[in-house]
């Protein structure tokens, strides 16, 4: 299960899924405008969509129809992505738009996260990365004292559903087991999804500043029961049933709590084309270091920002070296007596003496 998790503190947050090799976009504010259609969108360019919908730019323009141009200056408050795994489609009733998902490969929302990351260190946004089957996390910024908590490993997941609050009581489990290894992966997830929802709810005041927040997860608890008891057996049906409820539900307490200005993506594919290899962070990491992903604390490399901020240096040092020579030489030339006032006037008390 990897989920990935965005938070953007701007006017509006916005809800995109992608399920069951199909896009759908549970809700989004007006100004980030999707547009109802059939346009196939790749697997690979899921994370430059996700940057496009928070106001960031991207490194190759995405050539594709389904979302418009939005205001300069208008962004989400927060990104939430979800992937599931493992189920072609979900029934989620209500959504902006759907779109057809093709190769669907492992994507990573690093990118994204690297970019809220530089933009706003200041600020210290949310990121959050979470993937309860692979008990991995990391955590940036705020999301480290906001999620502390925050249930990680299959253990303590599990032991959180024995407590009060917890989602067994409120689910209608059918045939869905209590005791089996693969039914508690599902049921674990689902009680990560209504924990991070209850903290955030805590913490009212992540939706109101001014720095995007990033959340990403992955569940595959619907892989394991499909290897498991097979797409064709109640206990599938059901969860399948359960989930779509519950992403539904999220996405609008999500979408509500940022006040309606956030973007919300699901994205459910049977099977990814290729496995996804990727190296795990430490529970809880709270090292504030320039760069995440390497252990060395080196500073990023070159983004296609380089190009804008040399041009501005270059041509400002320019501009200043001419402006100094310009000034250097009339100095240099001037005549005391005609271009200066303090000469011109002691000229003319001399000359009056």
């Amino acid at each position: 299960l990897w989920v990935i998790v965005v938070l953007c503190h701007h006017p509006l947050l916005v809800l995109t899924g992608v399920h069951g090799d199909r896009l759908t976009v549970l809700q989004a504010p007006e100004f980030v405008s999707f547009q109802k259609g059939d346009w196939p969108v790749s697997g690979e360019t899921i994370p430059d969509l996700v940057a496009l919908t928070m106001g960031f730019s991207v490194k190759e323009d995405l050539s594709w129809p389904g979302l418009k141009a939005g205001p300069l200056f208008q962004r989400p408050r927060a990104n939430v992505l979800v992937v599931v795994r493992g189920v072609d489609s979900l029934a989620l009733p209500q959504s902006v738009a759907s779109y057809p998902l093709e190769n669907p490969v492992p994507f990573t929302m690093d990118s994204v996260a690297e970019t809220v990351h530089s933009l706003f260190a200041e600020d210290t946004p949310v990121v959050l990365q979470l993937a309860p089957s692979e008990e991995r996390l990391y955590m940036l910024g705020k999301a480290n004292a906001v999620f502390e908590d925050l249930p990680v490993t299959l253990q303590q997941i599990r032991a959180r559903l024995s407590q009060d609050g917890s989602v067994l009581a409120s689910l209608p489990l059918n045939s869905l087991s209590r005791n089996a290894e693969a039914d508690l992966l599902f049921l674990s997830e689902v009680q990560v999804l209504h924990d991070i929802t209850a903290l955030l709810q805590r913490h009212r005041h992540l939706a109101k500043d001014h720095s995007p927040d990033l959340y990403s997860l992955e569940l595959s608890g619907l892989e394991e029961l499909s290897r498991l008891y097979g797409q064709d057996s109640p206990q599938y049906r059901d969860a399948t049933a359960i989930l779509a409820s519950v992403l539904q539900k999220f996405g609008e307490d999500v979408y509500a709590l940022y006040g309606n200005n956030a973007v919300v993506e699901v994205v459910t594919v049977k099977s990814f084309e290729a496995p996804l290899t990727r190296k795990s962070r430490s529970i809880l990491e709270s090292k504030q270091i320039s760069n995440p992903g390497s252990p060395y604390n080196l500073a990023y490399k070159y983004n296609f920002h380089y190009a804008v901020v040399f041009n501005i240096v270059l041509w400002l040092m320019i501009t200043l070296a001419l402006a100094v020579i310009a000034i250097s030489y009339n100095l240099w030339n001037m005549d005391p007596g005609y271009d200066s006032i303090i000469y011109r006037m002691t000229n003319q008390k001399i000359r009056m003496d």
